[in-house]
């Protein structure tokens, strides 16, 4: 995803709920999607809403919802960044929000230059691993009707010596949005007789639009998924930066413990669930980690691995580095593989080793491939002999320690962060590495302003709920910011639930036809892995 909050909990409807069809919760649904008192105007909190359904087939509903705040007034500004300096790169950077002292010298050197700035105080968001209260302030300039009238004047304040971008109000916490378009999937596994699966289409080392998947599966719903990589330079684009299961079948990696979609069963069995994962190439008495499954050596995107640079722990949209690096390639990566310094073992069906060689080629039909670099070549070279067996044991855990097992009609999807845990909004924002309480220049806007999301969940009654709001004002709508997203979530009643990959990544088709408006101008975005609900007669 290329991307403060809401301070009350959504607890209070719950005695609403029990008594509410799904219709009815999503109208109250609307009255949560609010700033708190502490943070806009009261008069401006009414919303209303609009709300048509679809029964797709028995135990699949789709709803497609505007919400509307009518009285609000939404403006482009000319927002003035404060200097700064990352705490995991140590490059510099720039950030919306900064300390009250530097707030303060820039307001007056703005009103020196002849400009009349505001300075507005910024709340951190009610995250479980976050501070809390004052996250810091933010300086801004005027008020403008059009976006290039906003860029003017940043120009001229940016001739003048500061660094500046124009932004929209309306992706503000402080003020609700103007109109947010929401579409909500619920599907119920006792009622639906279809199945319900995290897929790559049977090739991970390609992109392809959520829309033209469900077209080609016959789908009756389906939403984009997990994180993906989008540039040469990060891997091979398509592949997944994070978790994911096909088939029953690893087709990537966990990066840290993250949050993750467990679709067992063909959907029979769902649940939410911080996920890890370890892989271990065994031959004979000796052993190694394996670092990834189906990606390139040594770039490990969105961080999150053993030993990587900068950092072990998962950090959105970053490329981190590994220097010793074993990973396996599995007959769904359908792509040449990567070439450069290094091993590769070429491994049978049964895992026997037919060849040990250059890296590059394809992965062999039934077969597998292992590729190492730095200390990993150095063991592929002592242990894989052809003739010889190389075994890999795969092991996926909650958090708990509690181990997931895997068959031929479980999938996972997994993204970040978990939004709601066992019925209360639990954001674990700064662990799942989504943003960086040291660093307001990481992630402030992926996750603190609103943007286009995807969501997933699952309800007291064991019902699965995909969602979708549409941002970056496609159509008029907002979006929503990760607290919102949850507030949202947990007003349909979703007991756990996670943030999938958003901004212009976010689709919902409906029988194979796109039906939410992406954010991106070329149209929706080819994207990963996607989760698609199936009829019973699909294929």
């Amino acid at each position: 995803m290329d991307h403060n909050a809401l301070g009350r909990s959504a607890r209070d409807i719950a005695h609403v709920r029990a008594g509410l069809g799904f219709a009815a919760v999503l109208a109250v649904a609307a009255a949560y999607l609010t700033p708190t008192a502490a943070e806009a105007d009261p008069a401006s909190r009414a919303a209303t809403t609009q709300w048509s359904t679809e029964t797709l087939a028995p135990g699949l509903e789709v709803r497609t919802g505007t919400i509307r705040h009518a009285d609000v007034t939404h403006s482009w500004t000319v927002a003035v960044q404060s200097p700064g300096v990352s705490r995991l790169t140590g490059a510099a950077t720039w950030a919306e929000v900064g300390t009250r002292g530097w707030a303060e010298i820039t307001a007056q050197q703005l009103r020196d230059a002849d400009f009349r700035p505001r300075v507005e105080s910024v709340r951190w968001p009610d995250y479980a691993d976050s501070p809390q209260g004052a996250m810091g302030l933010r300086v801004r300039v005027g008020s403008f009707s059009t976006q290039a009238a906003a860029q003017s004047a940043a120009a001229a304040i940016t001739s003048a010596g500061f660094h500046t971008s124009t932004a929209w109000t309306g992706y503000d916490i402080q003020q609700p949005a103007d109109r947010e378009n929401v579409h909500v999937a619920v599907i119920d596994p006792r009622v639906f007789n279809g199945t319900v699966e995290g897929t790559h289409d049977s090739n991970v080392a390609r992109r392809e639009t959520t829309s033209s998947i469900a077209a080609r599966l016959h789908s009756l719903v389906a939403v984009n998924g997990g994180f993906f990589v989008t540039s040469d330079a990060d891997g091979v684009q398509g592949t997944m930066s994070g978790l994911g299961v096909y088939d029953g079948q690893l087709g990537s990696m966990a990066v840290g413990s993250r949050a993750a979609l467990i679709l067992g069963d063909g959907g029979r069995h769902i649940r939410v669930a911080d996920l890890t994962t370890t892989v271990t190439a065994r031959a004979g008495s000796s052993s190694y980690r394996i670092q990834g499954i189906n990606r390139v050596p040594g770039l490990v995107r969105d961080c999150g691995r053993p030993g990587a640079t900068p950092s072990a722990l998962p950090w959105q949209d970053v490329t981190c580095r590994l220097t010793d690096d074993l990973v396996q390639f599995t007959p769904v990566f359908g792509a040449d593989l990567p070439t450069g310094h290094g091993v590769q073992a070429v491994l049978d069906a049964s895992g026997r080793v037919v060849s040990v060689g250059a890296r590059g080629g394809r992965v062999p039909t039934g077969g597998r491939i292992l590729q190492g670099i730095g200390g990993a070549a150095e063991w592929l070279t002592a242990n894989a002999e052809p003739g010889s067996r190389i075994r890999v044991d795969e092991v996926v855990r909650d958090t708990s320690g509690r181990r997931v097992e895997l068959d031929g009609d479980d999938s996972v999807v997994s993204a970040a962060p978990t939004l709601v845990k066992d019925g209360h909004i639990d954001i674990d924002a700064a662990a799942e590495g989504v943003v960086d309480p040291k660093d307001l220049s990481f992630g402030y806007a992926w996750a603190n302003a609103r943007q286009p999301r995807s969501l997933a969940g699952v309800d007291g009654m064991g019902r699965l709920i995909l969602a979708t709001v549409d941002g970056r004002q496609t159509g008029g709508s907002e979006g929503f910011t990760l607290y919102e997203a949850a507030e949202f979530m947990r007003s349909l009643g979703a007991v756990q639930a996670l943030n999938l990959d958003g901004g212009g990544s976010t689709a919902m088709a409906v029988r194979g036809t796109l039906v939410n408006n992406p954010s991106d101008a070329t149209g929706e975005r080819a994207v990963g892995d996607t989760v698609q609900v199936l009829p019973a007669d699909a294929g």
